[in-house]
């Protein structure tokens, strides 16, 4: 079972250069083997050219490293909180994708301009609450996946299964690492779209909920009829 994983997870991760999702080594993906209650992530700055199946590293929920002979990605605290607090998930990327980027590093989440938008996330992308002091002096890492939490306490995170971290960059995440890197590639773009947007009307307004519920409810839910 494990193999299968690290393979899903060296292949997902082989796909952030592929949709230039990452620079030198920004970025990861892991997932989650929810009956060992283990996770597979990519190991620590190592360059996708050079990464192996062999070289995914495999902890459990305490952060230990139980397969594997690399150093975990340094973000693993983080996935490790949203695999606790978000039971649905199966796997979480994290990117420094420029266009996410910006709007996170400009603390702004990203509004519903469109249908673009709307065919994936129910509703702007949420940029979470700057870190304090204190939770960027001691356990930076494990703080920024409970800012993610506390971003949605009031969000259904699989209506918008993506967030920004401000200052920081944006993570995405999916039942599997596939999927979870298809939202961050549809982040990156709608990023990318609403800034364009807003460069050419200052004055445009958020798309209408009519628009919003009928092109997201078109393909999610007990009455979507978009696809085969």
């Amino acid at each position: 079972m494990l193999e299968n994983l690290k393979k899903e997870v060296f292949e997902a991760n082989k796909l952030l250069p592929y949709y230039n999702l990452v620079t030198l080594t920004w970025g990861n993906v892991s997932a989650l083997d929810k009956e060992k209650k283990l996770i597979v992530i990519k190991p620590s700055g190592v360059d996708y050219d050079e990464m192996k199946p062999e070289d995914m590293v495999v902890v459990d929920f305490d952060g230990k490293v139980v397969e594997g002979s690399l150093k975990p990605s340094s973000d693993t605290p983080t996935h490790i909180e949203l695999y606790k607090a978000f039971k649905d998930i199966g796997a979480v990327v994290h990117t420094h994708s420029a266009w996410a980027t910006s709007w996170a590093q400009s603390g702004r989440s990203i509004p519903c301009y469109g249908t673009t938008h709307a065919d994936y996330m129910y509703g702007a992308v949420p940029c979470a609450r700057p870190l304090t002091d204190d939770e960027i002096k001691e356990n930076y890492e494990k703080n920024t996946g409970l800012v993610i939490i506390e971003t949605f306490k009031n969000m259904d995170y699989n209506a918008v299964p993506a967030v920004l971290c401000t200052n920081h960059g944006p993570f995405a995440w999916g039942k599997t690492a596939k999927k979870a890197v298809e939202n961050s590639v549809v982040l990156e773009e709608i990023a990318k779209m609403a800034y364009r947007t807003e460069r050419i009307n200052t004055d445009v307004k958020e798309a209408k909920q009519s628009i919003l519920d009928k092109h997201y409810f078109r393909k999610h839910g007990k009455n979507a009829y978009y696809g085969q």
